[in-house]
């Protein structure tokens, strides 16, 4: 995939697919509330850090260079 096509996709995926992950991350937190209760901040923390890794893994050959010209 060339450059061009690489910031277009980057774009597309961070301004329609972030916050679509977003609403689903914190519907899981939210269904993690009620099923079991409130969990301590760092468990909160810890599961939005790795669904914040497990977000970028797929689309890591996507962004990487973006920041770079040709």
């Amino acid at each position: 995939m060339d450059l061009k096509a690489r910031k277009r996709w980057s774009l597309v995926i961070l301004l329609i697919g972030l916050p679509l992950y977003i609403m689903v991350a914190v519907s899981l937190v939210n269904w993690m509330d009620r099923a079991w209760g409130r969990q301590p901040i760092l468990i909160e923390l810890a599961v939005y850090i790795g669904l914040g890794i497990l977000w970028i893994m797929p689309f890591r050959r996507v962004f990487r260079g973006i920041g770079k010209g040709e």
